[in-house]
């Protein structure tokens, strides 16, 4: 079979066959039994760069707590960034809001029912409006996510860089020539992304119970581990965050900590940390911290509770290594507190949204 001269003529056995494997592998997920445009929104937007094993329960609990799209839009964003914590990316969770925001005010809570319309929306991109689209109500507009370009890179050889416009194009084109094939865009689409997901996978792809085993070009070529094509990643740039935990009595002895929100635009914002010292190099003792806010504060009023502990964080760009130095406070004691920094109980802690490498460090301390 050579699909590659005719995308047209593949779509005929290409679409009806990766129908037919949907249906007998298809995983049993919450958002496949809904057309209810929020819901399906919602999953996308949890899904994106995010497994399906770790994003369905935050998915669960963002139903349960956000049912349609106007709860999300009245939510406090404290609270939804504190239900997204873990998840990363937390700009995601800012756009999910300021979406459904609009959608509540301007639309009445209506969802646009078509890729044009939905792409009007502040927040929603090319996929996820596609996913809409197809998915809650039926218009025949291909999903182009990473499953899709390596299951059609592989399939159809297409060497060409798909971090490269050009090359998206290609991909979306043949993508939206291959779904014409189908009455049932919702199905195809979630068909080739979970034949992306389950079958033809990053590594070792099931090549041997493949249907598609025969027209595929980089099966017939061994190239399977050489497509998609993709340039590589920027360098990943290292930090090195030097957090003081100011900690102090509170009533009844209960220890209080003090956290300040993050404001500028860099990782976490908005979300809670401690006082950071942020150094170019690894810092091995609190006296080689370069001079700061806090010197003064330490040195007349706290005293250190033992060494630091260190934890890591991978984002995307950036490996945050960073340790935690206790400082201890008397119960007696007047401290003030470097600017944007509050003492908090360790309940109304838990409620605050934090970066996960704070929340771990939380969890594993003995305070």
């Amino acid at each position: 079979m050579d699909w590659q001269s005719d995308p047209d003529k593949a779509a005929e056995s290409l679409t009806p066959t990766l129908i037919r494997w949907y249906e007998h592998h298809k995983r049993d997920l919450p958002w496949r039994h809904t057309r209810d445009p929020y819901r399906i929104w919602l999953s996308e937007v949890i899904l994106q760069q995010t497994r399906v094993a770790q994003g369905l329960p935050y998915y669960q609990r963002f139903v349960e707590a956000y049912p349609t799209v106007e709860a999300l839009a009245a939510a406090d964003e404290a609270a939804l960034l504190r239900l997204w914590q873990g998840l990363g990316y937390y700009s995601r969770a800012r756009n999910l809001h300021r979406t459904a925001r609009q959608i509540s005010t301007e639309r009445r809570g209506r969802f646009p029912q078509t890729y044009t319309d939905l792409l009007r929306l502040s927040g929603i991109g090319s996929y996820t409006a596609a996913a809409v689209a197809s998915f809650a109500f039926g218009e025949k507009v291909a999903v182009v996510d990473g499953n899709v370009y390596r299951v059609l890179a592989r399939v159809f050889g297409i060497a060409e860089d798909i971090t490269t416009t050009g090359a998206r194009k290609t991909f979306a084109t043949l993508a939206n020539r291959l779904i014409q094939a189908t009455d049932d865009p919702a199905t195809y689409n979630q068909a080739i992304m979970e034949f992306g997901a389950i079958q033809c996978t990053p590594v070792a792809p099931d090549c041997l119970l493949c249907p598609l085993q025969q027209a595929c070009v980089a099966y017939q070529t061994g190239r399977q581990q050489r497509l998609p094509v993709k340039s590589r990643k920027a360098p990943v740039r290292e930090r090195y965050f030097n957090y003081l935990v100011f900690q102090q009595p509170g009533a009844g002895g209960q220890v209080r900590l003090a956290l300040r929100e993050r404001r500028a635009k860099d990782v976490w914002q908005h979300l809670y940390d401690f006082f950071l010292v942020e150094t170019d190099e690894p810092v091995d003792a609190y006296r080689y911290l370069p001079e700061h806010a806090a010197s003064k504060l330490v040195l007349e009023d706290g005293y250190f509770g033992g060494p630091a502990d260190e934890r890591t964080q991978l984002l995307s760009h950036q490996r945050i290594r960073a340790k935690f130095w206790r400082v201890n406070f008397p119960a007696e004691a007047t401290v003030a507190l470097p600017e944007g920094l509050h003492f908090y109980e360790l309940a109304d802690i838990e409620r605050l949204p934090k970066p996960q490498l704070i929340d771990q460090y939380l969890k594993s301390a003995d305070f």
